[in-house]
């Protein structure tokens, strides 16, 4: 079975780059996933970044071309693309949900997908429209000495 989450475009940032803000643990089972069996990504997270160094709101360790190179390599994530089922369900999101189209391409894919999705987006947690995704250690984990998450 594939255990692999979608990850939200700042997740998939954070991983790359090693950031803090991931748990060790999400950062490992992340790392383990089979190479057949890397997380996902939606192909809109690649314009988010782009968008967000092109307007300097994001600064990444190499250049732009370079890092996504990298980042968005089979060996790294696999790419799902928008389908027809991915946009239908678009537009069937509460309006409530976010307004920004890259939060709502990823949660319609999520649900579509049947995918958890790897995020610290607060109001996409709080719609309830998709799966947290947990690694196994911390779902096994709980009462009072079970880390906390984002």
């Amino acid at each position: 079975m594939d255990d692999a989450p979608l990850l939200d475009t700042h997740a998939w940032v954070w991983w790359t780059g090693r950031a803090e803000r991931l748990h060790a643990q999400e950062v490992a089972a992340l790392d383990a996933l089979p190479v057949d069996e890397r997380p996902y990504l939606c192909d809109i997270s690649l314009w988010e970044v782009a968008t967000l160094v092109m307007r300097d709101r994001l600064s990444l360790t190499s250049p732009l071309d370079e890092w996504l190179g990298h980042a968005a390599h089979p060996r790294s994530v696999r790419i799902l693309s928008i389908t027809p089922e991915i946009a239908a369900e678009i537009a069937r999101l509460p309006s409530t949900l976010h307004r920004d189209p890259a939060d709502r391409i990823i949660v319609a894919t999520c649900r579509v997908m049947n995918l958890p999705l790897l995020t610290r987006d607060r109001r996409i947690l709080r719609s309830r429209l998709v799966r947290r995704w947990r690694p196994l250690r911390l779902e096994r984990r709980s009462g009072p000495h079970a880390p906390r998450s984002g």
